[in-house]
């Protein structure tokens, strides 16, 4: 139970989320006036996996960001209507190349074009095919952050016949899914287009082939087989054929229900078509919204084929997963640098927005990112020190191991060990991953000028005519009031006592002369648990270095 639970009863807390303008809220409300359009006894959302290649952060993005519509749609209804959460996978999808980041490729390239859950593992024994292994991963990824959700696969709904019914009904209307479908396929796929792929059963393969018959009273179509010229028939069902995507994917809408499923943007016109072949089919498309795409540190779009940007087990490396959860709910619908040099920022955020939350009413609570990260009971804030702190103190220090970096916290807050606090002890971690991937390689001490060398020296002095215990907020009062001067004075900013204040450019010298990097954490917190002595062996350091 969370220590920052409040005593909101679900119709209060209800007609708070009706006023919220919080996106998962919007997007619950969306849902919710569907059912005042067509009322059901449950709402069942939906996301989709590809498995041809491994769990990637897009995937991660998807079913977190679901899952926080899926809880404010049941604060939004006081959790009177059920709800489930699919994460279906695509395994009846053919193999159409041979991945790059697996072995034994020769092997796959053999099984080209047929199911992904009838081509051997390439990784091992211990599954039955490519498409379980890929499956297993994903529930694996998936139970690793404590979704709730239900694993479906598409080879096991098209061969169980759970999808009988709805591709008989495609079968029925397969003139109007054509009238939708040819419009936006180039001419020479059109000539040859069918919404059903057969598969072979000569030699197992998803076949791209025209259909020259369909017979809907018996539920089949034929095709001539392409290398035989034989004219072959087959059933639509019980898993002998299966569909192109986008009329695969109305079809599923229309088979299990679906109330909400989000895309990324460059799946627009695919949802758009998608939506008229179930609207056609007599289903009613899900709501849901196109989440804009992740960028790479280039602004070049991610892609799993490239390699660009960050995978999950990168990210994971540096930073929590509630880093990764802020990063995924924060503006969905803008196009975000998905690179390591965003991580510092969504670890000190996240901590932030956890310390400010018993601070704030229940309206306020309900627009706090971590109220939907944590499905409305956000555990205590409890991290004494920033990330970037930590990140400045391994640079200070040099300390790449965690026994150096807890003498520093423990001189700073005393009682506070790894034991008292693994959430600190695991960002320590972090921290050290961090610096050394990241920070160290470009490090880059930059010279002072004769008016920096002399603001460096008045405040190394200064530093050493404080008491050991001085707090974090007397010394950087001292820092503060050492950079006024010039070139650092602001003439817009005011201090308390209405004199100019001081510039950003103090701060960053000292840390692009004291430390090497362009930026850091407040200068007085950093000395405070860097301690004074060190602080002033660090500025004499530099000042010699410069000499």
């Amino acid at each position: 139970m969370s220590t920052n639970d409040h005593a909101a009863s679900p119709s209060e807390l209800r007609a708070l989320a009706e006023q919220s303008n919080a996106w998962p809220f919007e997007q619950a409300k969306q849902i919710v006036a569907r059912l005042k359009k067509q009322p059901k006894d449950e709402v069942l959302f939906e996301t989709g996996y590809g498995p041809s290649g491994l769990p990637h952060i897009g995937t991660f993005g998807e079913v977190a960001r679901t899952t926080m519509v899926r809880h404010a749609f049941r604060v939004l209804t006081e959790d009177k209507i059920k709800t489930r959460l699919i994460a279906f996978s695509d395994d009846m999808d053919g193999l159409r190349k041979v991945p790059d980041n697996v072995p034994n490729k020769e092997m796959l390239a053999s099984h080209l074009g047929k199911p992904l859950s009838r081509i051997p593992d390439p990784f091992s024994n211990q599954y039955p095919s490519f498409g379980a292994h890929n499956n297993a991963r994903l529930r694996a990824f998936l139970d690793h952050f404590g979704f709730d959700y239900e694993f479906a696969s598409s080879t096991d709904y098209y061969t169980s016949g759970k999808f009988d019914a709805a591709l008989l009904r495609v079968l029925e209307r397969l003139d109007a899914v054509m009238a939708i479908m040819l419009p936006s396929l180039r001419e020479e796929r059109a000539a040859s287009y069918s919404p059903f792929l057969p598969i072979c059963p000569r030699t197992g393969v998803v076949l791209y082939v025209p259909i020259s018959e369909h017979d809907v009273k018996s539920g089949t179509i034929s095709y001539d087989d392409p290398e035989t010229k034989e004219r072959v028939t087959l059933p639509v069902t019980g898993g002998h054929c299966k569909l192109q995507w986008k009329p695969d994917w109305a079809m599923r809408w229309f088979a299990l229900g679906v109330d909400y499923e989000m895309a990324g943007k460059d799946l627009i016109d695919s949802v758009k078509l998608s939506g008229k072949i179930c609207a056609a089919l007599g289903g009613l498309p899900p709501e849901g919204f196109n989440y804009e795409l992740f960028l790479d540190e280039h602004g070049q779009k991610i892609s799993k084929s490239k390699g660009n940007g960050l995978t999950i087990d990168e990210w994971l490396r540096y930073a929590s997963p509630e880093s990764l959860s802020l990063f995924m709910y924060r503006e969905p619908k803008a196009a975000k640098r998905l690179y390591f040099d965003v991580i510092p920022r969504n670890v000190d955020d996240y901590q932030q927005f956890l310390e400010g939350f018993p601070r704030q009413d229940a309206k306020q609570r309900l627009a706090n990112p971590v109220w939907h990260i944590h499905a409305g009971h956000p555990p205590r804030a409890d991290m004494p020190v920033t990330f970037q702190l930590l990140l400045t103190l391994v640079s200070s220090s040099n300390a790449e191991n965690a026994e150096t970096l807890w003498g520093f916290i423990g001189r700073y807050r005393p009682g506070v060990t790894p034991d008292s606090h693994p959430k600190l002890d695991a960002m320590v971690g972090y921290a050290i991953n961090y610096y050394r991937d990241f920070v160290a390689p470009t490090k880059k001490f930059r010279e002072p000028t004769a008016s920096e060398r002399a603001a460096l020296q008045d405040l190394r002095d200064a530093l050493s005519n404080l008491p050991p215990a001085s707090t974090a907020e007397e010394i950087q009062s001292v820092v503060y009031e050492i950079g006024r001067r010039q070139p650092f004075l602001d003439p817009v900013k005011k201090g308390k006592d209405g004199r100019p204040g001081v510039s950003l450019d103090w701060f960053n010298m000292l840390y692009q002369v004291l430390l090497g990097q362009e930026k850091g954490p407040r200068f007085g917190s950093f000395v405070a648990v860097y301690g004074l002595a060190n602080s002033v062996a660090m500025i004499d350091g530099a000042l010699a270095r410069s000499g």
